[in-house]
């Protein structure tokens, strides 16, 4: 993740922009993913990758969740492209529609337990030689 954020976004200091307005269900989202409440994953809010901002991020798991709202109905061919920026670099992708965040936290919290897990590394049975 180190060295493939772009300058322009440390400049606009867009990070801090983007937490101050928070969307309803990103505030919501970030009470269930703060302070390792998920199998012990750290999440980082509004994380720099490239040119783009990631809602939420597990940077040791390599697990990026998205939040989609109305303007995203627009901007279907970017969220494309960022998925498959972040596939390539060895990143899994979760997206979630808004209104899926507020009216099934439970489940949504489930699906992103359930790739947490998919995506911890197993411990080594015999040390290496």
């Amino acid at each position: 993740m180190e060295g493939q954020t772009s300058e322009r976004i440390h400049t606009e200091q867009r990070q801090r922009t983007l937490r101050r307005n928070s969307t309803d269900s990103e505030r919501e989202l970030w009470r269930h993913l703060r302070g390792r409440q998920l199998d012990g994953a750290k999440f980082r809010r509004q994380h720099p990758f490239g040119d783009c901002m990631l809602d939420f991020a597990c940077v040791e798991r390599k697990l990026v969740v998205e939040l989609d709202g109305g303007q995203h109905a627009e901007s279907t061919k970017y969220d494309g492209w960022q998925t498959r920026q972040l596939e390539q670099a060895g990143f899994a992708v979760l997206r979630f529609w808004d209104h899926d965040v507020l009216e099934n936290r439970e489940g949504v919290r489930e699906m992103i337990l359930a790739a947490l897990r998919d995506r911890t590394k197993p411990i080594p049975t015999q040390p290496s030689p």
